[in-house]
């Protein structure tokens, strides 16, 4: 099943997404909360074609954790070692946006945004030191995420990463989120960035250091996951800090991250005026 939160009209409703139609679901909160509710509504009777509303991200987590350095061929364009245990770091929830909404800066603050195409898992369960074997139990579904990055904050000026990964919509999810029967290995997936559609990464997750089940055993040690809590698995080669010389993204770009079987999630760039 592949769940959206969408907007037709004034309201903002829950609905699931089959050949570019949406069904509108009996559910008159969240995604998130329905997770949380383990709840399994029925569908309204109401359908919109998927060109006649407009998707919003399709939930906002609890909290995020994201994965660096998860692809060794990323870890080596950038100049770094490989990470001999999951490298985490958290996203802030107000940088999550949807499919088609703005990824915006001022020059002020950041001129080396880049884009990293990442699997977002989405927790189901609560989850608390999970094995590696029952790690999948542990996961409602899968979403894709854009890590944006401010590489200039993140690497030159801070040094560490809060700032350069959580500035306001540097968490574009969606465009679905995708239930986990759907995917049979998350393990063999590609995934892959366009900038004005141009490919930029084109990798496959059996290529992650630390697989999905990993980290979610990994991460569970280390913090409690709830229902609604999403992880991303990290990026691979392919990003702008890595290329001779740099490429960042700039006003009016247009990026599209996706992965294959979850979706395409395509969001354009602004710049702001101070």
């Amino acid at each position: 099943m592949r769940y959206v939160t969408f907007m037709h009209g004034a309201q903002t409703r829950v609905g699931v997404l089959e050949h570019e139609t949406v069904y509108a679901l009996d559910w008159d909160d969240t995604l998130l909360a329905l997770i949380r509710a383990g709840a399994q509504p029925a569908r309204t009777g109401e359908s919109y074609p998927l060109s006649g509303v407009k998707l919003e991200a399709p939930l906002l987590p609890g909290k995020i954790i994201a994965v660096g350095k998860n692809y060794a061929d990323h870890a080596k364009e950038t100049g770094s070692s490989v990470p001999k245990a999951p490298l985490l770091f958290a996203k802030l929830i107000s940088a999550v946006i949807g499919a088609g909404e703005p990824i915006t800066w001022r020059e002020s603050i950041t001129k080396e945004v880049d884009w990293e195409a990442e699997l977002a898992v989405v927790i189901g369960t609560r989850s608390k030191d999970v094995a590696e074997a029952d790690a999948y139990a542990s996961i409602f579904g899968y979403t894709v995420a854009n890590d944006v990055s401010a590489r200039d904050l993140q690497i030159r000026t801070d040094g560490q990463w809060t700032r350069g990964k959580g500035l306001d919509t540097f968490c574009p999810l969606g465009p679905a989120v995708v239930t986990r029967d759907e995917v049979p290995d998350s393990q063999n997936l590609t995934v892959q960035t366009r900038l004005n559609g141009e490919l930029m990464q084109d990798a496959n997750t059996r290529d992650m250091v630390f697989s999905v089940p990993v980290l979610v055993a990994y991460i569970s040690r280390m913090f409690t996951l709830e229902p609604g809590d999403v992880i991303l698995t990290g990026t691979p080669a392919g990003v702008g800090e890595g290329r001779k010389p740099p490429l960042y993204m700039k006003d009016n770009d247009v990026v599209t991250v996706s992965v294959e079987g979850i979706g395409a999630l395509t969001n354009p760039c602004r710049v702001l005026a101070d």
